[in-house]
């Protein structure tokens, strides 16, 4: 199994042989039997091109994980849609997949084989077969999942477990792309549909299930002043999702934000990106809830944002620098352009947070950091006669008719 060619891409960390066999005995491993040659195939932050020799992966510290993998034709230089999964492992624990040639996807084994096959990784049997989880990159994807948990998987996934673009057309027909950068990219992702390596699609809606969040209130029994307001401050949208959809608990919601990204940034989903979209665009368009009510979840929401565009921005960075391979198993700079509805959310919120006379201190420390990295690495400003992005963007503060219908 050969790496990902990523120039960039820090070395493996060297550890002596004792620690090493602890390790491979105290980590989970991942058997993955009959995987053909040159098919891209990533855990978490890690990507891998197959080898003849490759069996799986050993050596995964216990929790949450994401496995994705995209098939390549024989050539190794065309590639199909990316399949993802999420898994949680424990320790010492084997988890065995084999390679269905004609659907070019992994599938569970039964019982008997499942445990035939653990009992041989436990007896090291394909020690020499199966590549070791570069522990230096561990840290890295903690900060992208640290509030995943198996209830949130549960909650989020889809049937069968596997998130995938080209189970999307349906749910995506009705979300049209709103600006040009994003119809351009989620045409380039649609296109993967068109690749002549064929993909077979289930019969079943795989969707995932996202807590639906309005992207703005309509209320006919409010003032349009009073409505107005309530677009400019989601505050009180905030506060009744938190309520009915999560039950109170903050880290739900958090938890949501992660798998959406992760989903989006590495299986390439669509709808997992509106879903951290929309997210996104509620917690950055609260005044109110930073600053008295939910101080403690802005502090925890800008550190989590802030680690998700830093790694999407260090990956596509890697994969550019690489070359050789024939897809992208992460998204370019594009999703981060000034033309996305991103810039525009930051450019209100940042004002709310940094010009408090009195602010918490961590989420003081973590926006001045995120403003600091889009500046640094996107070249953003947020001067306050900058100019809006997108006027027509779905997540602008609108100002809303008294005679709208009461949603």
């Amino acid at each position: 199994m050969a790496s990902s060619p990523s120039s960039s891409s820090p070395p493996a960390m060297e550890i002596d042989s004792n620690t090493a066999l602890d390790l491979v005995k105290k980590g989970a491993s991942l058997l993955l039997l009959d995987v053909p040659q040159f098919t891209l195939l990533g855990i978490d932050t890690q990507i891998f091109s197959v080898g003849p020799k490759f069996k799986g992966i050993k050596m995964i510290p216990p929790g949450c994980h994401f496995l994705y993998y995209s098939s390549s034709n024989k050539e190794g230089n065309e590639f199909s849609p990316i399949v993802g999964f999420f898994l949680t492992l424990h320790p010492s624990q084997v988890v065995v997949r084999r390679w269905h040639q004609e659907d070019e996807r992994l599938i569970k084994l039964s019982e008997d084989e499942e445990f035939r096959y653990s009992e041989a990784v436990k007896r090291l049997e394909f020690d020499s077969n199966l590549g070791p989880y570069q522990l230096d990159h561990y840290s890295e994807w903690n900060q992208l999942s640290n509030f995943l948990s198996q209830d949130i998987l549960e909650r989020l996934e889809p049937i069968g477990g596997e998130i995938s673009v080209m189970q999307e057309a349906e749910s995506l027909e009705s979300k049209g792309p709103q600006t040009e950068m994003e119809k351009r990219l989620m045409d380039q992702l649609r296109g993967a549909k068109c690749s002549s390596i064929e993909v077979s699609k289930s019969k079943e809606n795989k969707g995932c299930y996202y807590t639906s969040i309005p992207h703005f209130v309509r209320n006919k029994q409010v003032s349009g002043d009073e409505l107005t307001a309530l677009n400019l401050d989601k505050t009180n949208l905030l506060e009744s999702i938190l309520s009915g959809d999560y039950g109170g608990q903050e880290d739900l919601l958090l938890g949501e934000l992660q798998f959406s990204f992760i989903a989006f940034m590495m299986g390439q989903s669509l709808e997992a990106f509106y879903q951290w979209k929309s997210i996104v665009s509620l917690l950055l368009s609260c005044t109110e809830a930073p600053l008295h009510t939910r101080t403690h979840l802005f502090s925890k929401f800008v550190k989590v944002i802030y680690h998700q565009i830093k790694n999407g921005l260090k990956k596509s960075r890697d994969h550019n620098s690489g070359g050789g391979i024939g897809t992208n198993l992460f998204l370019d700079e594009g999703w981060f352009s000034k033309d996305i509805f991103l810039y525009r959310l930051c450019k209100d919120f940042f004002p709310v947070v940094l010009e408090s006379k009195a602010i918490d201190g961590d989420l003081l420390l973590w926006t001045r950091k995120f403003k600091k990295l889009l500046e640094t690495t996107l070249g953003w400003e947020f001067d306050t006669n900058a100019l809006m992005a997108e006027e027509d963007d779905e997540f602008a503060p609108v100002v809303v008719p008294l005679e709208e219908t009461n949603f």
